[in-house]
Order: C-alpha cells, then structure tokens, then sequence
C-alpha cells in the first residue's frame, strides 16, 4: 500500500496495472502492488487507467471510490488504435481493442467485459463493423459485442468450440484478408485455432501468440502457458514471420511495444529462433515472468 491507493489481496497478478502503470505499481510477492503515490496529474491518469482496466477491481483508494470521470478508456494508443480498458474475468482478464479504419468504421479485436453502457460508450466512435476473436480464451463475450453492434464475428475452427455461432469461420494456416488491409494469419501454438491479425503493415494483434516481454525487452512467447503446442507455435513463427511487418505489437495478455518496423522485425526472427529450440511444458502461471 501507497498513501491513499493500494491493491486488495483479489489481485490475480495478471500484469494489466503494471503495463498501465509502470513505476507506480510493481509485482511483490506473487501480486501487484502499490509502491508509491503518484507525484503529477500524468501519474493520477495512470493508476486511474490501471484501476478502470483492472478486471477484479483491485485496485482502490482508502479516500473513497474511483470517481467516473477519471475513466479514460477507451485510451487512444496512436490515432488509428484504442485500447478498450475493463478487461473481463472470463477472458482472464485479456486486454481488448479498437482498430480505425479509412472508411470511419472499427473493428473489435478480443472484447473488454460485457456491459450496455460500455458498448453504447464504443459505439459513439463509430459503427463496429467486425469484432475478432484471436482464440478461445478471449470469445467470452464476442457475440453480445457482435449482436450489440450488428457486426461480424470471427473465429478460427480451431477454436470454434468457444464461438460456435460465429459468422465468419477462418480455417487452416493460410493468411485470410478480413478486410482492405487487415489480414488473419492462423498461429496455433498457444490454442489450437489461435490468430493474429495484421493491418495496414503497422499493427499485429496478436492474442496470447507473442508480446513484449519488460523483463527481456523482446519479443516473447509464453512458454510456460501454452494450451496446445509449444512446438506448433515454433512452427507457425517459422511459417508466418516472413510475411509480416508491422511497428506495434498489440497483445491479449504481456505488454505492448511500438518500434520502427526493421528493429520489430529483427526482434521477430530472433524469437522464432529461440521458439525453435523450445519444448513443450506443464502450465505453469506462476513460472511466466512478463
């Protein structure tokens, strides 16, 4: 605990706060926490964000409850992307996103947690023609935002158990166009039906296939939390690499990174040497270090 703000003991450890709020909340003792007050407005947004974001509401203020007007989500990234804030337990507390597009319409990428004022607050952005499912552990809420926002919902049949009434099904390992721009490319490796989409050669959504780990400032993938196949995953890297460049990696879980498009690529090539050399393990959530 810090001054008036601190994180009760239902933190799950999930590492959302700490990408909010670098500095100010720090992993101790198997959670976050607190560790000292923040010193300017900048600061205050920050552990507002990682507070709204927080799918536990852990994080509070001894003065009283979080004021509704510090809510700064969705929290624009640069100006195409915008992160959605209010990760949802049932995605294990994924972060979510929104995609601008030429044309003034937005795509979903994985979803926050469901509520009709949060939807309706989206919506104000413009119509969301696509909502994106980069694999099951993230489809929890996928139709509701879809019906919510007349849009289509996609999946990979690997996955589709968790979105059966999905409206678009992607299948395969090929790359599929999901829109002008935007392209899916089939990852398995951490799920069986996991993706990652791609857009305008600049934004790589990439689920929970890779992130950007603070403690090896790298790309990484999550070795000790692979679902289906560590192996796959080394294999799909192996596959899809080649094809891809973009600047900001954009993950459900681990911490985003923008970085010009040649140093993201060499990080890229780099890790799918060292998945190479990867074998499959027991999960082990408590053996992940971001």
């Amino acid at each position: 605990m810090s001054d008036d703000w601190y994180v009760d003991d239902s933190c799950t450890n999930c590492d959302v706060a700490r990408q909010l709020a670098p500095g100010l909340i720090e992993e101790i003792g198997g959670r976050s926490q607190v560790v000292r007050p923040p010193r300017d407005a900048a600061e205050l947004a920050q552990l507002n964000a990682a507070a709204f974001a927080c799918h536990t509401r852990s994080i509070r203020r001894l003065s009283g409850p979080l004021d509704a007007a510090a809510d700064p989500f969705p929290l624009a990234l640069d100006e195409n992307v915008l992160l959605c804030g209010h990760n949802s337990r049932r995605t294990a507390a994924a972060n979510s996103y929104l995609l601008r597009r030429p044309s003034g319409t937005l795509m979903m990428i994985d979803t926050p947690r469901w509520s009709p004022e949060l939807a309706t607050r989206y919506e104000t952005l413009g119509r969301v023609t696509d909502v994106l499912l980069t694999h099951r552990d993230h489809a929890a809420h996928g139709r509701r935002y879809a019906d919510r926002f007349g849009a289509r919902l996609w999946i990979h049949e690997g996955d589709l158990v968790a979105a059966p009434d999905a409206d678009r099904v992607l299948r395969g390992t090929e790359p599929a166009e999901v829109a002008d721009g935007v392209v899916a490319y089939p990852l398995p490796g951490h799920t069986e039906g996991s993706v990652l989409y791609a857009a305008d050669e600049r934004y790589c959504f990439s689920g929970d296939s890779i992130y950007w780990s603070r403690s090896t400032d790298a790309l990484a993938v999550a070795e000790y939390v692979t679902w289906y196949s560590v192996e796959e995953l080394a294999a799909s890297l192996a596959r899809t690499a080649p094809l891809l460049r973009f600047e900001w990696v954009l993950p459900g879980h681990g911490d985003r990174k923008h970085l010009p498009p040649e140093e993201m690529a060499d990080h890229l090539r780099t890790l799918t040497v060292r998945a190479a050399r990867l074998r499959q393990r027991p999960v082990d959530f408590t053996a992940h270090r971001w």
